[in-house]
């Protein structure tokens, strides 16, 4: 391990955070709602001492794979922490230990909060709060490719430790030309959400925070009672359709700007996804739809749960732990599941589930037929013994995790169903549970102690375990 050439990246990736705080700082400026000092001195201190260590740390070597994996946790870790300052200083939220909660969830895109009155925070603060979401949603290591380059830094094996899923397809050839398409397609729809929720009513300030919350799929909401507290079916739908956008593969949205129109539907993953959207949405939907009640009506609010749970944003329109227990075990399993590799989202993704099931079935077709040779595919693409071994080990660490953390959480006093929500609503990086922290009720009653259990439990999730298991092995530390 590179020390130098770490803390060189990282600190690089620090002058960016100085950077990024100054958006909320001149929202304090134009709101004049806070200190402005609140922003600007963490904002000032970062670029300050950023400069500084990058400076006398300059290194001529290249980044190599060990150290990405150690870049990309520790400057979450920094992220985070520095994040949750702006939280402290103004007194919005009293605790340090809540400051870093909240911080890493917005990071993290998860979305699990401990504030339980939002809607009496300064605009500053909440904006703050929506903008760590759309830095995490796409990456903030996928966004450092971007950036890195003009600091002389190669950011190539960043975005190897990083991206989600369990493939890299062919768009790793020009990697920060890549990233740099990604980053403008993510905007892009941002931009184009924003201007939706206006058209359908919103107030500019709350259209951006939920359009920066949105394509994130990280699910904070100005609003007391998150998206459930507008009426409007327009945008109900328009919320809807977009959390959809995020939590697909944004490859697909890639080869469909380069005109690949049929990009959707070739892929197995996403005709996956959907099946499993349309199976959830029409199974709940039969069960929840009263005799004489509006149709629509119960189609929206399922569809918007539906979508807000796959897509691991964690929305609300609707109190779903008021639904039949299958209802409930339906959205569970799709925490479990989460969106696509390559999107927003969280959760253990779709491709993994197809590589299980179909591999499972071969496995059983092997035993009726020992002799015969079968070769299990995806996209017509053969799954290699590298990929099954690495989809293997991936469940395997998942449920290894929310096992020892539902005891942990059992054991800091919660009931059962609440501590094994929360591990899921951590690691899928969802937001609510069911229990005491269903989509009704906020993390604020958790002890200090299982706020930092579940903050590690957002992290580890986001970075899909191993890119943090990886740090504690002493051979990763040994010089190259």
């Amino acid at each position: 391990m590179n020390i130098k050439l770490l803390i060189h990246v990282l600190s690089g990736l620090v002058i960016f955070l100085g950077f990024a705080l100054l958006i909320p700082f001149l929202s304090s400026v134009y709101y004049k709602d806070i200190s402005l000092a609140i922003f600007s001195a963490p904002a000032l201190a970062c670029i300050a001492i950023g400069f500084l260590i990058f400076k006398f740390t300059k290194s001529h070597a290249q980044l190599a794979l060990r150290e990405g994996f150690a870049v990309v946790t520790f400057s979450w870790l920094i992220f985070a922490l520095v994040g949750a300052i702006p939280f402290y200083a103004s007194g919005a939220i009293p605790s340090f230990v809540d400051c870093f909660f909240e911080s890493m969830s917005g990071l993290t895109t998860t979305g699990s909060s401990i504030l339980t009155d939002i809607e009496s925070m300064p605009k500053s603060i909440l904006l703050w709060r929506s903008f760590t979401q759309w830095l995490g949603g796409m990456g903030i290591i996928v966004l450092s490719v971007a950036i890195l380059p003009i600091l002389g830094i190669e950011g190539t094996m960043l975005f190897f430790a990083e991206s989600p899923g369990p493939s890299k397809d062919h768009m790793n050839a020009r990697i920060k030309d890549t990233a740099k398409t990604l980053w403008l397609i993510y905007f892009a729809l941002t931009l184009i959400l924003f201007l939706f929720l206006k058209l359908g009513g919103m107030s500019s300030f709350d259209s951006l925070n939920h359009a920066l919350n949105t394509l994130s799929t990280g699910g904070f909401s100005t609003k007391n009672a998150s998206i459930g507290h507008y009426t409007s079916p327009y945008i109900h739908w328009v919320i809807t359709f977009f959390m959809l956008l995020g939590g697909i593969n944004f490859s697909l949205h890639f080869s469909f700007i380069k005109g690949n129109f049929s990009s959707y539907f070739k892929s197995e993953e996403f005709r996956t996804y959907l099946s499993i959207l349309l199976f959830a949405i029409l199974s709940i939907s039969f069960l929840t739809h009263k005799s004489g009640a509006n149709l629509e009506e119960t189609l929206r609010h399922v569809s918007f749960q539906v979508v807000s749970i796959s897509t691991t944003t964690g929305y609300g329109t609707y109190d779903y732990e008021l639904w039949p227990y299958f209802c409930q075990l339906v959205l569970l399993f799709l925490m479990f599941v989460g969106g696509s590799a390559g999107s927003t989202s969280g959760g253990m993704k779709v491709v993994r589930v197809v590589y299980t099931f179909k591999s499972v079935l071969n496995y059983i077709n092997h035993l009726i037929h020992p002799k015969q040779v079968v070769v299990t595919k995806v996209d017509r693409q053969p799954i290699t013994k590298e990929i099954s071994t690495g989809i293997l080990n991936f469940v395997l660490v998942n449920v290894g995790v929310f096992t020892v953390g539902s005891l942990v959480m059992a054991a800091t006093g919660l009931d059962p169903l609440t501590a094994m929500t929360s591990i899921v609503a951590c690691i899928s990086n969802i937001g609510p549970g069911l229990g005491s922290v269903g989509p009704t009720e906020n993390f604020a009653h958790v002890s200090d102690f299982g706020k930092i259990v579940l903050s590690l439990c957002m992290l580890i999730g986001r970075l899909e375990y191993f890119t943090v298991l990886i740090l504690f092995f002493p051979t990763l530390w040994k010089r190259n």
